[in-house]
């Protein structure tokens, strides 16, 4: 980890979360489907990743892809999966939930936070959703969040670059913001010193191309949306390196 800057990697496997800290991440957020924004893992792959890395494992608690209005259904499904994740040693947690008028759930993320106690809990990617970036903040710092994951409000966190430093300059250190969305060793010295964010989330994947002799191409396991059936995508150590030194060299 970086003098000053910490660095979060979002992986869905183990071998990505120990390349992760390889490169020098501070910090894990561990999901699965990250090709849907990132769901709620298995614990297994937490158990696992918890035997296999020293540096804090954040768990996403996400029940489905798509919007953050949840269901009953899905809200005691949530409640039951950060249940297990506290139970398998998570070192902090990650959600959010609005309303379908784009405002924070304050209601249900009470609820999910009081269940969260005593881990630390990040808002995530939801925050991006909001009708009013500056009043959904000063929600999520009464809720007692530790931290806002966000790129901006915008497609990337190079593009909502404006947005993140009004977040950082309202939040007066009373949360943390960290920018993410689209972060790389092209865009980071930008979207850093320009925020004034002192952390900041990044993927930092490639593509490995899978050991299977035998293939079958006439056959996808996912839609038409899918990812190639004979690559995986998992976190590099030299990007994870590469973004580290970066950082690190920032002034």
């Amino acid at each position: 980890m970086s003098e000053g800057f910490l660095m979060e990697v979002c992986v869905d496997s183990v071998e990505s979360a120990i390349n992760a800290e390889r490169g020098g991440a501070g910090r894990i957020e561990l999901c699965c489907s990250l090709l849907e924004g990132g769901l709620t893992p298995s614990t297994g792959l937490l158990q696992v990743v918890k035997e296999s890395v020293g540096i804090p494992v954040y768990v996403m608690i996400r029940p489905r892809g798509g919007d953050f209005l949840y269901s009953d259904w899905e809200v005691e499904v949530m409640k039951r999966d950060i249940e297990q994740m506290k139970l398998h040693r998570a070192d902090g947690l990650v959600f959010g939930a609005l309303t379908e008028d784009g405002r924070v759930d304050t209601e249900l993320c009470a609820e999910l936070l009081a269940a969260s106690r005593p881990l630390p809990v990040t808002f995530h990617r939801a925050f991006d959703m909001v009708h009013d970036p500056a009043v959904a903040l000063e929600a999520l710092i009464s809720l007692g969040f530790e931290r806002i994951l966000t790129s901006g409000c915008d497609s990337s966190a190079l593009e909502g670059l404006p947005v993140i430093k009004r977040l950082v300059e309202q939040a007066k250190d009373r949360i943390v913001i960290m920018p993410g969305g689209g972060i790389t060793e092209r865009n980071l010295q930008r979207v850093l010193e320009a925020s004034g964010s002192q952390e900041f989330h990044c993927s930092a994947r490639s593509s490995k191309d899978s050991t299977m002799k035998f293939r079958n191409s006439n056959v996808s396991m996912g839609g038409s949306l899918s990812i190639p059936e004979y690559a995986v995508k998992v976190a590099d150590v030299t990007k994870v390196r590469t973004l580290n030194a970066i950082a690190k060299n920032i002034v």
